[in-house]
């Protein structure tokens, strides 16, 4: 349980209203703080103004909670721990307070001013099974959208020098952060973003730590006052050295003397008392939702009044015509609008589901219980459960073990050749590692597919999911077909004006590509073999099926039957055809794989030769021989998807259809339908027209042993005794249906050809 959550000392709903305003106004004039902060960071040095909000707070906080002789005496081991707890909690706001300078008051308050239990709920939804359901997980969701929106869509306008953009060097914690932003290669604007979320989870986890100090220590207060003197304390000889070593450029202490107390105040001891007696008052949920409504609105706000100056000596000033440092950019309020709803949804606590109560016996003697609404609910899962339940489906089957697998490298050398580009100024380089990640869909596409198709069939998808690997041999056959025109047409483009090409680092980034592709040749090699065959496996195999067939139901004397779900084979025939899904993947790395070898020697001809045309060359031959390889592909789904009878079972079927009837009792068929479901799934009907003396059971189990033995897994007979006839003149069928049907019958004998095989 959070503390504060308990029902102790809480007010009556009806006079809430002061509190939740006193709230409200403390957290605006924290904002309005954060502001005044910044602007005074501009003219005073980091350590010392930390050293003086410390020393500031601790002359107040001193006197309030008189630490020293309230509770009883501390033991060595206690101001040990004290001590510690300190020094942690100075460095965090050391480097809170160079965050704000890096990314702006209002980043700050976005990224910095969460409460703790929206955070811990952030990380209890990700991470662990106690998420508290869909909506939490779904609030987690958005605070890390929010995270990455003002990593990805956030663009500083901070004004920097071109050639020392970090500025002079005037702090060991300056010097250690711009060391690493350099080694990551990212701005500091972007460095402080990552920074401030590092505090953020940091923090957290400080203060949930700090409880059961607070607890042994006399309370949280009593803590809180003596880190904040022992704070002040550490950083005194600190401060004292820079004071001394660095020049000052503030005109007069005097001037800052009124800002630097009210942040004091305001920032370190109002804020803190405010926000004890909110969450003893209110609850320490409704306080973090207050808090950060008013926390993020009133900094939008102030971020659009708030001047601040050239770093000359002088505070800010709203009302006057702000400049673009460190400017509201859309990444800003689309992450502050997602983090309040967040925080709606995180910041409420979780609903305990009630255990169900007996209610009495059934006449077996079972147990009886009523479960209320709550405990009915549907728990959700955490993101690391979902993620551990989805790799165990890739692993359960080779195919999507294969395509993960690759898939992994190809993501490690995509993302090696994107930071090296980005680490080289390297233009090509970004390029191809966006062009390979483009490929990586693919490849995600093809695992979705191998993945969902082994998923159990469903009462609305009864055939299971079987044709997604169609159509996902499909779509990616359509990718490949789209990128080989626009390599064509690009090409074409060229060979009228060759461009130059620069072949810097171009050579070894083809080879280091060809290295991957193979790999992913030689993993996909069986899916390339059955291609190469023009779909038919070479050596045959069965799956060894629990075919059963069903009685007829006699309806007027017809009735009808279903074969065996699992294919059985049957040597000298084509059975299974060919995954398609894979045929797809491999012939994307196979159109990367020559791509890469085009690279290689079209860079050789231009290196050696100075031939800019041969670029052009290779791709379009690259483009058509793509284009030739899909082709297959394209036809073979093509025919799957408007459900064409098997190519490969064109000759097995006209020879089963052929011997029912021969069978005895059979007079005929008609509606005779085959097609392909997936890669191991054929499906068939067939009505069969009987005697009025013969066995329907019979009939049905020897059509159904026929066709099963030809590979058709999924087959439906209905069997049609001439009492039939009949009952359709019952049922009012007119003449002219009767006389087709019985032509149909007529003819059935004197066609011997597949070729009236329909389709469904």
């Amino acid at each position: 349980m959070y503390a504060g959550s308990s029902s102790l000392g809480r007010v009556d709903p009806a006079r809430l209203g002061p509190y939740v305003a006193l709230l409200i106004a403390i957290k605006c004039l924290r904002s309005l703080g954060l502001f005044l902060a910044y602007d005074i960071l501009n003219v005073v040095h980091l350590v010392i103004f930390v050293f003086i909000i410390k020393l500031g707070s601790a002359v107040v906080l001193i006197p309030l909670q008189r630490p020293f002789t309230s509770g009883k005496r501390l033991s060595k081991r206690q101001w040990i721990r004290v001590l510690r707890h300190s020094f942690v909690g100075t460095l965090i706001t050391l480097l809170w307070i160079f965050g704000l300078t890096l990314c702006g008051p209002v980043r700050s308050i976005v990224l910095y001013e969460h409460s703790e239990v929206v955070v811990s709920a952030v990380v209890a939804a990700l991470f662990t099974n106690r998420g508290g359901g869909p909506a939490r997980t779904r609030g987690a969701f958005m605070f890390v959208v929010a995270i990455l929106s003002l990593l990805l869509f956030d663009s500083d306008l901070q004004p920097t020098n071109s050639d020392h953009p970090e500025g002079v060097h005037k702090s060991a914690i300056t010097h250690i952060f711009y060391s690493a932003i350099s080694w990551l290669g990212v701005s500091d604007h972007k460095g402080g973003v990552m920074l401030l979320v590092v505090l953020l989870f940091t923090n957290v986890a400080y203060k949930n730590t700090s409880k059961k100090l607070s607890v042994d220590v006399g309370g949280a207060k009593r803590l809180h006052a003596l880190s904040t003197l022992l704070s002040a304390a550490m950083l005194c000889p600190w401060a004292i050295f820079h004071l001394f070593i660095h020049e000052s450029r503030i005109e007069s202490w005097m001037s800052l003397l009124i800002p630097i107390t009210a942040i004091i105040l305001v920032l370190f001891i109002i804020d803190y008392y405010v926000e004890s007696v909110s969450v003893n008052r209110l609850e320490i949920f409704k306080t973090a939702r207050y808090s950060a409504y008013a926390l993020f609105t009133s900094g939008l706000v102030l971020s659009y009044l708030w001047y601040s100056p050239p770093k000359n000596g002088s505070i800010g000033e709203i009302g006057v015509a702000r400049n673009m440092e460190h400017a509201v950019s859309g990444g800003v309020i689309f992450s502050a609008v997602l983090f309040i709803f967040a925080t709606k949804i995180l910041g409420n606590p979780v609903s305990k589901s009630s255990k169900g109560s007996l209610v009495g016996y059934t006449s077996a003697g079972l147990p009886l219980y009523n479960f209320t609404g709550d405990a009915l609910q549907r728990t959700s899962q955490s993101v690391m459960t979902i993620g551990k339940s989805i790799l165990k489906q890739i692993f359960e089957a080779s195919d999507s073990r294969q395509i993960f697998y690759y898939l992994c490298i190809n993501l490690a050398f995509t993302f090696v050749e994107l930071l090296y580009g980005v680490w080289t100024n390297s233009l090509g380089l970004i390029s191809d590692g966006f062009h390979m990640l483009f490929d990586c869909t693919a490849l995600v596409v093809g695992l979705t597919a191998a993945v969902m198709t082994h998923w159990k069939a469903t009462r609305m998808f009864s055939y299971g999911f079987g044709r997604l690997e169609i159509l996902s041999g499909f779509v990616n056959g359509l990718f490949l077909v789209v990128i080989s025109w626009f390599v064509f047409m690009a090409a074409v483009g060229r060979i009228l004006d060759p461009p130059e090409v620069s072949t810097d680092k171009l050579l070894t980034v083809s080879v280091a590509g060809l290295l991957v592709n193979l790999v992913g040749i030689f993993v996909f090699s069986h899916a390339g073999h059955a291609h190469s065959h023009g779909g038919t496996s070479s050596h045959g195999h069965s799956h060894g099926g629990h075919g059963h067939g069903h009685g007829g139901h006699g309806h007027g004397g017809h009735g009808h039957g279903h074969g065996g779900h699992g294919g059985g084979g049957h040597e000298g025939h084509a059975d299974a055809a060919q995954n398609t899904n894979m045929q797809g993947v491999y012939l994307h790395v196979l159109a990367d794989t020559m791509g890469s070898v085009g690279v290689i020697i079209s860079s050789l001809l231009i290196q050696q030769f100075g031939l800019l045309i041969a670029d052009p060359i290779c791709s379009i031959f690259i483009a058509v021989m793509i284009f030739i390889s899909v082709m297959p592909l394209l036809r073979d789904t093509a025919a799957i998807l408007v459900q064409r009878i098997p190519v490969e079972l064109e000759h097995c079927l006209s020879e089963g259809l052929t011997k029912v009837r021969l069978l005895e009792g059979v007079l005929g068929y008609r509606d005779q339908h085959f097609w392909r479901h997936s890669s191991d799934s054929v499906a068939g009907t067939l009505h069969v027209r009987v005697s009025s003396d013969a066995s329907e059971q019979k009939i049905i189990q020897q059509v159904t042993a026929i066709f099963k033995e030809f590979g058709v897994t999924n087959f439906t007979v209905q069997v049609e005794k001439e009492e039939f006839f009949q009952h359709m003149s019952g049922l009012s069928a007119t003449f002219d249906r009767m006389l087709e049907m019985t032509h149909q019958i007529q003819a059935i004998p004197s066609q011997d050809d597949l070729y009236d095989i329909k389709a469904v």
